[in-house]
């Protein structure tokens, strides 16, 4: 193992494996630990979906952006990442909910994000297998869609070794060298990594990381709450292509894997905060309750297998990103709140750049990600968030 490097990575999932990739891209000397293997933590545990359609402005801007660039990323990364186009289908059941789809698609057409109104009738031709008689309208984005995150982080680390980059799996982090608020290096149970900037992409477990350097785990309040999702045996392809969600339905979602056609359950039953990842029977009767209810037909197909993963979560379901101000080459990328496979692309490159330019040309609204917001009081409008 090597014993120095200009910048130490920590978390080996679709954030730290990125960021990782886009600093060798910039010619830093870079080093990347993770505690398990590479995307053990939430990554290899996520439902696969990429959406643009958030509430705000700066998760929309930024989304739009990293839409573009999953669009590019197998081609990037020399290796198929399985992105698909396949959309993603809101369900409206009350009035209000039909009057919010609206604001929420003049806020989206605001940025060139081609979300639209559509029937009940229009989101059965999109989704053959849906009960649409439960509902009263859709919001409807086919530039939405899914990626495989095992193949996702296996191309951003591949990538990054080429690159020169060092990724030492199994390599657990211990303490953070600091003297006179400095960062120095880092300590492993496998020995000590020189370096003058540390990068705390260990998202869930971030909290850990931050008390390691004197901040306190509460200074970013980041908890790790239990989430689950539950896999039939594959249906025939095209039946349930976008995520289909009726958000007052608990958040409920369906989405045919892009992969084999099996078709994830989630919903939003969360335990925590914990670092239990015990599937539990609540959440399969509960999920499949809602599941079956968008679409009959999975009532007469068999489960293969269910699982559970985190969402590292802020207060305001925001992510922290960016530089501590108190350390100096101290940086954070957590706390993604279920969101963190799908912004990966942009957010590695904003950090890169960040890091080695001290600017982006990301459209990654720094302020609103400003990890100092919690200890101001400044929580943000909370982010769109389903399962």
């Amino acid at each position: 193992m090597k014993s120095k490097a200009e910048v130490v990575v920590i978390g080996g999932g679709s954030t730290g494996t990125s960021i990782a990739y886009h600093l060798a891209k910039l010619g830093v000397d870079v080093i990347l630990v993770e505690k398990g293997y590479i995307g053990s933590g939430s990554t290899f545990r996520c439902a696969t979906g990429i959406r643009q359609q958030f509430t705000d402005e700066a998760n929309i801007r930024l989304q739009k952006y990293n839409v573009e660039r999953w669009k590019r990323l197998s081609e990037e990364l020399e290796y198929d990442v399985n992105f698909k186009q396949t959309g993603y289908l809101f369900l409206a059941t009350t009035e209000e909910e039909v009057e919010a789809f609206k604001q929420n698609i003049e806020l989206h057409n605001k940025f060139y994000v081609p979300t639209k109104l559509i029937t009940p009738e229009e989101a059965k031709e999109i989704v053959p297998l849906l009960n649409a008689d439960e509902f009263l309208a859709g919001q409807w984005n086919p530039t939405d869609g899914k990626a495989n995150p095992f193949k996702t982080v296996f191309a951003f680390a591949k990538k990054a070794r080429e690159l020169g980059a060092e990724i030492y799996e199994y390599t657990e982090v211990t303490g953070v060298i600091v003297e006179n608020k400095e960062v120095q290096g880092v300590k492993t149970n496998k020995g000590i990594i020189k370096a003058d900037v540390i990068v705390n992409a260990a998202n869930a477990w971030a909290p850990i990381i931050n008390e390691m350097v004197g901040l306190g785990k509460e200074f970013i309040p980041i908890k790790p709450y239990k989430h689950q999702l539950v896999k039939t045996e594959p249906l025939k392809e095209g039946q349930i292509e976008p995520l289909v969600c009726p958000p007052a339905w608990n958040d409920s979602y369906v989405l045919q894997d892009g992969e084999d056609g099996g078709v994830l359950c989630g919903t939003g039953i969360e335990y925590g905060p914990t670092y239990d990842m015990t599937p539990t029977y609540d959440f399969l009767r509960g999920v499949l309750k809602w599941a079956t209810r968008i679409i009959p037909a999975l009532k007469y197909v068999h489960i293969l297998r269910q699982w559970a993963g985190f969402y590292a979560k802020t207060p305001d379901s925001n992510p922290a990103i960016g530089k501590i101000n108190y350390i100096d080459g101290f940086y954070i990328a957590a706390g993604f709140s279920g969101h963190g496979f799908m912004m990966a692309p942009g957010v590695g490159e904003a950090m890169a750049e960040l890091i080695v330019k001290g600017k982006s040309k990301v459209p990654l609204d720094w302020n609103w990600y400003d990890p100092h917001r919690f200890e101001r009081g400044e929580l943000r409008s909370a982010a769109f968030q389903i399962g």
